[in-house]
C-alpha cells in the first residue's frame, strides 16, 4: 500500500488526517503518568511521521514531544514512491515484545540498584500479541484481537474500552501497591514471567510504572507489504525505551 502513494507525505497526510481518531481519554491518562513521572512511550507498528503527526495534532507539539515513539520509519519523508523502513523481518516490521523488553532494562538501568520497575503495556491488535506475555500488567482493548488471543492462551489481562478505563485502573493500581508495601520491595502486580532474571536484594526497592500504548484504534494504519521495504540495518537502538 505505502509503496503506491504518489504524493508527498504532507499532502498524503492531509488526506488521512480527515480520518484519524484518537481514544478520548488518551490525552488525560497521558497527562496523569506525566504528572506521577511515569515514563511513557508509545510503541507501534505504524510508521513513526505519521504517528508523531497525529500525536501533535490531538495534543499539541509541546505535550507529544515529551512521548518516545517506538516504530517503522520513513525514508525520505517527502519523496516519492514512500518507502517505509521496518525495525526488523518480523511480519508487522517491528517486533513489540523485543522493543517491551529493551523499555524494561532501559527502566531497570535508571532505577536505584534495588529498584523495580513495573511496566504496563496498553494494546488492541495483532502486533501486540508478541508483546502480550512481556509486561507485568496488560490491558487488551474489549472486542478485539489482543483480547481474543488472551482468552484463547489464558494470559491475564484487563480489559478496557477507553483510556478513561485504564487510567482509572493504572491509578488503583497504584493505590493497592502503595497500600500493601509502602511503595518499597516487589511491586504487588509483579510477573514472575516477565521479571524471572531479575533478583530482589534488598526491601528498599521502589517500584516504575511505564506505560506504553498505541494512540489510533487497532492500529488502522499499520500495513506491511514487504516487497517494497527496506529492512533496518542495524539492531534496536540503545536509546529506545510499548
Amino acid at each position: 500500500m505505502w509503496g503506491s502513494l504518489s504524493i508527498p507525505f504532507g499532502d498524503g497526510f492531509d488526506l488521512m488526517e480527515k480520518k484519524l481518531q484518537i481514544d478520548p481519554g488518551f490525552q488525560e491518562f497521558h497527562q496523569y503518568c506525566v504528572r506521577e513521572g511515569f515514563p511513557f512511550n508509545v510503541i507501534s507498528a505504524g510508521l513513526k511521521p505519521i504517528l508523531q503527526r497525529t500525536l501533535d495534532i490531538f495534543l499539541g507539539e509541546k505535550e507529544a514531544s515529551s512521548i518516545e515513539i517506538v516504530a517503522n520509519d520513513l525514508k525520505a519523508p517527502g519523496g516519492i514512491p514512500w518507502k517505509p523502513v521496518w525495525r526488523d523481518n518480523t511480519a508487522s516490521g517491528h517486533d513489540k515484545a523485543a522493543s517491551v523488553n529493551k523499555a524494561r532494562t532501559k527502566a531497570q538501568e535508571e532505577c536505584e540498584p534495588d529498584e523495580i520497575p513495573l511496566i504496563v503495556f496498553i494494546g488492541d491488535g495483532v502486533s501486540d500479541l508478541a508483546a502480550a506475555r512481556e509486561a507485568d500488567v496488560l490491558f487488551a482493548r474489549r472486542g478485539l484481537r489482543l483480547e481474543k488471543y488472551c482468552l484463547e492462551h489464558g494470559i491475564p489481562y484487563t480489559p478496557f474500552d477507553t483510556f478513561a478505563d485504564v487510567k482509572r485502573d493504572v491509578e488503583a493500581i497504584s493505590l493497592e501497591d502503595q497500600k500493601k508495601t509502602g511503595g518499597v520491595g516487589k511491586p504487588v502486580r509483579y510477573n514472575p514471567r516477565a521479571n524471572m532474571w531479575r533478583r530482589i536484594s534488598s526491601k528498599e526497592a521502589v517500584p516504575t510504572l511505564m506505560a506504553t500504548a498505541t494512540p489510533t484504534r487497532d492500529e488502522k494504519m499499520a500495513l506491511w507489504p514487504d516487497y517494497f521495504s527496506e529492512p533496518v540495518q542495524t539492531q534496536i537502538e540503545s536509546t529506545i525505551q510499548e
